[in-house]
């Protein structure tokens, strides 16, 4: 038996503590171009730099938990079943990512309203 398989990530939410995902269900998606995706009114490309930027969310697959999924909605705040804590959004047609990615369909729940952890 192998033991350096590695823990599986949990994400809670920050306010109640109540596990909202975990790795497996987080989407992955490529990194985009940054501020460069944006229109040009929406961010200022004037920094010159060509670090990439870290995404502030991450984007899951629909969940049980998540009620506006489940009665029938296009797009909705996502809100955490235990404390009524806004955790982020969704939307069936596509929402973009921070780094500038597209991501179709979105279910994305913001970094800053979740712990992460090994289980």
């Amino acid at each position: 038996m192998e033991t350096d398989q590695k823990p599986q990530v949990i994400y809670r939410c920050k306010r109640c503590r109540r596990i909202v995902a975990s790795q497996g269900n987080v989407v992955s998606h490529e990194q985009g171009e940054g501020e460069k995706c944006f229109k040009w009114n929406k961010r200022d490309n004037s920094k010159g730099t060509d670090k990439k930027p870290e995404c502030s969310s991450i984007f899951v697959e629909p969940m049980k938990w998540m009620q506006a999924v489940e009665e029938g909605h296009v797009e909705e705040k996502l809100w955490c079943l235990g404390c009524k804590a806004r955790l982020g959004s969704f939307n069936w047609a596509g929402m973009q990512c921070s780094c500038g990615a597209w991501v179709n369909p979105a279910f994305q729940i913001h970094k800053s309203r979740i712990d992460e952890s090994a289980s």
